[in-house]
């Protein structure tokens, strides 16, 4: 064998027929490129040989012992043990699946050294399969080494996935990257070499160690500012594709705008008169808009799509709104037809429980043209949907949807001019990273008026101290939310610490055994549906509803109208209000468990109090004792009611994926960097990016590595 290709077939490397293929598609392996960048979760160290008498159960440890007998053992499973000592003491081996060969090669007399879990067993203290090799006689000091661990799947072990990683790492022969211009990191090949590596070379293992931690260290550097790098060159590619695109250009015409501004109620903010300048300019040229309009909850995002609408509109085009929701695209259905029905411009809603003769009624008005401003949620790019003339689509709290969703949007019109919202405030090193590929807007101030939420941490045992103050606001006129973490008591899920050990967990469920899985406590927990009951008892007068996912639609609707209406004083919700209530009387937000939620999404549930002109307040209820990270999250929240100051601090404590919601749609998912971690390394890859020679075969050689998407169709996304 020799020559290797990156994109060659992992049956390219000998012992990978098609059932380890198969298996290997589970990981995302398909190619030697993928096989490469599979890097270790974590390192073991293996640099030292603990007595048998020194175990421990939980820990995982290297050992070497005499064979004293292997013998079939018949419980309820059977099992091949193999009895093994030192001069400490003694240790057990147990096997389920072994062949005749493998019992008969463990011979009294000889010795093996293994590493794995120590647990307790039936007999005393055992390892369960570990990885072991047999010596004849006792075996000589470990080599000095941190070997990796790679997440796995059912079927291949770490041992054969790293043989195949370094039997690929000897025989490829294709450039891999490319040299970083002025900056002192090793080729990308080398770094590959230096992460999947095993060996150090000192005697000293101790030094040994803590030298082979900082090479790695450097080496996962210069991984990650390629995948950086590589990223973003397909964002300039297709900002640079974009510009060569053309659409409908929307100029000012019959200035239906101005009519909307004198009938609004209220004045523009500075900021929103200068993102409107700024969108609509974008819709005046022929080139289509692609722009990111960022504003804090409660900000006034709606009304510049409204005026975007109108100027499609004033040219006989449609726009298209869609939503993550059908309680957002109601909503949002329900403002712009106040704002634009007015105007005699037609707003339809397109949803997925509308009726059968309904929707016929709605795809015709669409199709048709009278609708001229559609809101719907996913229902807007199934296949039966067809506009007459799409000029714009809008996108709120875009990262809810994955490309290619948006992408079936787009093309149900010739290159529509596209406009994203969200409330997510992002930091600037991730929208640098993320959405270099377009115009970034921001409504940095809140409407006069609004005042900040009072943000109060209570804990759990004054939970009877909040109920009574809900039924003293209540009494005083306020509406109230009060927000649950789950719908009942039965769906258990990882705590804190299991999500970030979830990471290593093979494709199949099961934990490696250094893993340790606990479910989070069901008790305290509060659910919903109790939380409902609870609050109807201790406040008998309130008139109260409960609201969560798993309701009919139509029950849903009815609840939230009924409070918007003012018809019900208390909701009891789970986080499915998160996005798009906007209740102007409502003042106080009590959640449950608050330590469970992220910063991002406490701040979008606190974002549903404080839209009118009373003071508002947010009882973030918690159950101690906190994690340092709980403890953290809260006090951010009871400090400030900066969207962007707290996207901040959740990236630092959670990563990107959590903020952005890319866990959920696999948008823009990076497979080695993190951009919590490797933040201070975006400007960098930027800054060499920009400095790079404008060469496609240049970029394609950087951007084939990490199989970005390459398709100029993704340019108007």
């Amino acid at each position: 064998m020799g020559g290797l290709k990156l994109r060659d077939s992992v049956t390219a490397l000998r012992g990978v027929g098609p059932g380890s293929a198969k298996r290997l598609a589970r990981l995302g392996i398909a190619e030697i490129r993928d096989l490469l960048l599979h890097l270790p979760l974590r390192y073991q160290d293996r640099t030292r040989t603990t007595p048998l008498g020194e175990l421990a159960a939980g820990t995982e440890c290297l050992v070497a012992g005499e064979i004293l007998g292997a013998d079939v053992n018949y419980g309820r499973r059977r099992s091949l043990l193999v009895r093994l000592q030192d001069d400490s003491g003694r240790l057990a081996m147990r096997l389920f699946h072994y062949s005749r060969g493998q019992r008969e090669s463990f011979a009294p007399g000889a010795w093996v050294r293994c590493f794995g879990a120590v647990r307790m067993g039936p007999l005393g203290l055992e390892m369960v399969h570990p990885e072991y090799r047999l010596f004849p006689s006792e075996p000589p000091p470990p080599a000095p080494e941190l070997t990796p661990v790679y997440r796995q799947t059912e079927g291949i072990a770490t041992a054969r996935l790293a043989g195949w990683i370094q039997a690929a790492l000897a025989d490829v022969d294709e450039e891999f990257g490319i040299p970083l211009p002025d900056q002192d990191f090793p080729l990308l090949l080398d770094a590959l070499r230096c992460v999947h590596g095993r060996a150090m070379d000192d005697s000293d293992v101790e030094d040994a160690t803590e030298e082979r931690k900082a090479r790695l260290a450097a080496a996962r550097r210069r991984i990650v500012l390629d995948e950086l790098l590589a990223h973003y060159l397909v964002m300039k590619r297709r900002r640079a594709a974009r510009g060569g695109l053309t659409t409908t250009p929307l100029p000012p015409t019959r200035q239906l705008g101005r009519e909307l501004l004198r009938n609004l109620g209220f004045r523009l903010t500075g900021a929103q008169a200068r993102v409107a300048r700024d969108v609509l300019n974008d819709l005046a040229s022929n080139v289509p808009m692609m722009r990111l309009l960022q504003g804090d909850v409660g900000s006034g995002k709606t009304v510049i799509a409204a005026f975007a609408a109108i100027r499609a509109a004033e040219h006989g085009c449609q726009t298209a709104l869609m939503a993550p929701t059908e309680i957002l695209a109601e909503q949002h259905f329900e403002t712009l037809s106040a704002w634009l029905g007015p105007l005699g411009i037609g707003v339809g809603l397109l949803t997925g429980r509308l009726a059968a003769a309904e929707r016929r009624a709605r795809l015709a008005a669409v199709e048709g043209g009278e609708d001229l401003v559609v809101v719907g949620t996913h229902a807007l790019f199934q296949s039966g949907v067809a506009f007459q003339r799409l000029a714009l689509a809008i996108v709120d709290e875009q990262h809810r949807f994955g490309v290619e969703q948006r992408m079936m949007l787009r093309h149900k019109g010739e290159v529509p001019h596209h406009l994203v919202m969200t409330a997510t405030p992002i930091p600037r090193t991730l929208t640098m990273a993320l959405y270099a590929d377009m115009d970034v807007s921001v409504i940095d101030e809140l409407p006069p008026g609004r005042q900040a939420v009072r943000t109060r941490v209570v804990t759990m045992s004054r939970r009877n101290d909040v109920i009574a103050h809900v039924g003293q606001a209540v009494a005083a006129g306020a509406q109230v939310y009060w927000v649950c973490t789950v719908i009942d008591g039965q769906e258990g899920e990882v705590g804190l610490a299991g999500q970030a050990e979830a990471a290593e967990t093979t494709t199949t469920g099961e934990a490696p055994p250094s893993i340790a899985f606990r479910a989070a406590p069901r008790d305290p927990e509060r659910a919903a549906t109790t939380t409902f009951d609870e609050l109807q008892e201790m406040l008998p007068d309130v008139r109260s509803a409960l609201v969560h996912g798993r309701l009919p639609a139509t029950e849903k609707a009815t609840a939230m109208a009924a409070f918007k209406a003012g018809e019900i004083d208390l909701l009891v919700a789970t986080t499915v209000i998160e996005v798009g209530v906007d209740v102007p009387n409502a003042s106080l937000m009590v959640i449950d468990n608050a330590e469970r939620l992220g910063l991002a999404q406490l701040h979008q549930l606190r974002g549903r109090v404080g839209r009118g002109s009373a003071r508002s307040d947010c009882v973030l209820l918690y159950q101690p004792p906190l994690s340092e990270v709980a403890t953290q999250r809260l006090a951010v929240l009871r400090k400030t009611n900066d969207g962007f100051v707290i996207a901040e601090k959740d990236l630092e404590l959670r990563g990107p994926g959590d903020i952005l919601g890319t866990r959920q749609t696999g948008e823009q998912a990076f497979r080695i960097a993190d951009l919590a971690e490797d933040a201070a390394l975006v400007p960098l890859a930027t800054r060499i990016g920009d400095s790079l020679p404008d060469s496609p075969e240049l970029a394609g050689q950087i951007t084939s590595t990490w199989a970005f998407g390459t398709d100029a169709d993704y340019a108007g996304m």
